[in-house]
């Protein structure tokens, strides 16, 4: 499993999803609940930016058709999406966030 630092803790704002691509794959990287999460940045049902949708109780909003997907699995919490997104692994080293996209859990 390959990390890469992706951004600085600091620059995290708490439930502020932020894209980023990581080796090219569109992530959401998001701290919330004292943890930082990675999942990936696109709905399963919609194939719009979750970065661009809402954080709360560990759950990231799609703005578009209210999806929510629960960002330690990638499970949608109900239709419209039925299909989970991938979430990565995620490091702290430092002020440094680190991401994994090599290997999808």
């Amino acid at each position: 499993m390959s990390f890469l630092r992706v951004c600085s803790l600091s620059e995290l704002a708490e439930d502020t999803p932020r894209r980023i691509e990581v080796a090219g794959v569109p992530v959401s990287v998001v701290r919330t609940e004292g943890e930082v999460f990675a999942i990936n940045d696109i709905c399963s049902h919609a194939n719009v930016s979750l970065s661009e949708g809402e954080v709360e109780d560990c759950r990231i909003e799609c703005w578009l058709h209210g999806s929510s997907f629960d960002l330690r699995t990638g499970k949608p919490s109900g239709p419209p999406a039925t299909r989970p997104v991938p979430v990565y692994p995620v490091k702290i080293e430092g002020d440094d966030v680190l991401v994994s996209v090599t290997q999808e859990s």
